[in-house]
């Protein structure tokens, strides 16, 4: 999992990617396995797109693992999602140490078991000091929720609430916004994801089921985004 960031930074590759994996269950069913099994196919995936994004030189990868919303879903899934992560925890944080990616959650982790909580607290301080990638993992994870919570911050410092202030209390407060958001899975909604930050990010949507995302498919998403002219509000500039 080699950082290699392009020195002069390529303007073509994206600083900041987001991704909405989406589509484990769907995959599992298309199978006739349990939906679990997608979870855990979904989980290699992730794995191979953190490589190749830091091949690619991108600094920060924001993953969306599981939604506020995703509590909703039956107890045995989502007891086994809090499973996974708690052993993919533990089995990959060395590895990422060891290729410099610095590990960040965001979300409102309150509800999350002790175990899992505390295989969170280690990756964080046993990366913090790290300067490679930035790797977020958006858990417990809401957009509304997001923003909801850095004006209550805000109001209660009794500082203004401006644009500015309000960003530097998001959850993603150390990182630039995204550049590009990828959504596997055929749907094309942000669903309650990163609703503040994704203002001007180029949104890529693709059919493609998260578990056979691989690491073609990345690049085909970065070679879309090349080809993107970001404005920002202004007018081409063919005008």
């Amino acid at each position: 999992m080699s950082q290699q960031a392009p020195s002069p930074r390529d303007p073509q590759v994206p600083r900041h990617v987001a991704v909405i994996m989406d589509g484990n269950g769907r995959w599992a069913q298309a199978r006739d396995r349990a939906r679990t099994v997608g979870h855990r196919a979904g989980l290699r995936a992730a794995r191979k797109i953190v490589r190749a994004a830091g091949r690619a030189g991108v600094e920060v990868l924001t993953l969306f693992a599981f939604s506020q919303e995703n509590w909703k879903r039956p107890e045995t899934e989502v007891s086994l999602l809090m499973q996974l992560f708690v052993s993919t925890l533990s089995r990959e944080m060395n590895s990422l140490h060891k290729n410099n990616v610095r590990v960040r959650f965001i979300g409102e982790h309150s509800d999350f078991a002790p175990e899992l909580r505390e295989e969170m607290r280690r990756a964080q301080m046993l990366t913090r000091d790290n300067h490679g990638m930035q790797l977020l993992v958006a858990v417990g994870y809401g957009g509304q929720w997001d923003i909801v919570q850095a004006a209550q911050r805000l109001a209660a410092s009794g500082r203004p609430i401006t644009p500015e202030s309000l960003e530097a209390e998001l959850a993603t407060e150390e990182v630039c916004p995204p550049d590009l958001l990828i959504r596997t899975g055929g749907e094309s909604r942000i669903s309650n994801f990163l609703l503040w930050q994704l203002a001007y990010t180029e949104l890529y949507f693709t059919p493609t089921l998260w578990p056979d995302f691989d690491d073609e498919a990345f690049a085909d998403a970065l070679r879309w985004y090349a080809g993107r002219e970001r404005r920002f509000g202004r007018v081409p500039e063919a005008a």
